[in-house]
């Protein structure tokens, strides 16, 4: 099941977040926001538990991924995808063209499933992620 995400998530998220370092690691106050609708963002629940997130935002005429993460004991169950496909909905209802996001340049499994499901690289940002220090990857696909 998809959902928007509840202040009552945000301690789930943040373990799912912890199980996935990888992915930004961000403090329990920006999720509350994203709670507030100050950002947008959908929980998959698995079993009444929390097993992935999404956070997005529109700027300008593109829908922007912020963060995103399956527990790793929930993947290659589709819920990654289900979790795409509301933010591409979501993108398309508030009229942005493209979806953007950004990943480190090592992870791999990252890559290789955001290129499954339509998106090409378009930029590398230097040294853009520390700990340990990575570039980035710019990642761009369209929603129409």
């Amino acid at each position: 099941m998809i959902r928007p995400i509840e202040a009552r998530d945000v301690d789930s998220i943040l373990a799912v977040q912890s199980a996935c370092p990888e992915i930004a690691q961000w403090a329990s106050w920006d999720y509350a926001r994203v709670a507030r609708s100050e950002m947008a963002g959908w929980v998959a629940e698995e079993d009444n538990a929390v097993a992935g997130f999404l956070v997005a935002r529109k700027i300008a005429s593109d829908l922007e991924i912020l963060n995103f993460a399956v527990r790793p004991d929930s993947r290659e169950r589709g819920i990654g995808s289900t979790l795409l496909r509301q933010a591409f909905d979501w993108g398309k209802t508030v009229g942005a063209g493209q979806a953007l996001l950004e990943v480190r340049a090592s992870n791999l499994t990252a890559l290789r499933f955001y290129e499954n499901r339509g998106f090409r690289v378009v930029g590398r940002r230097k040294q853009y992620y520390s700990t340990p220090i990575d570039d980035a990857l710019v990642l761009a696909a369209s929603l129409k």
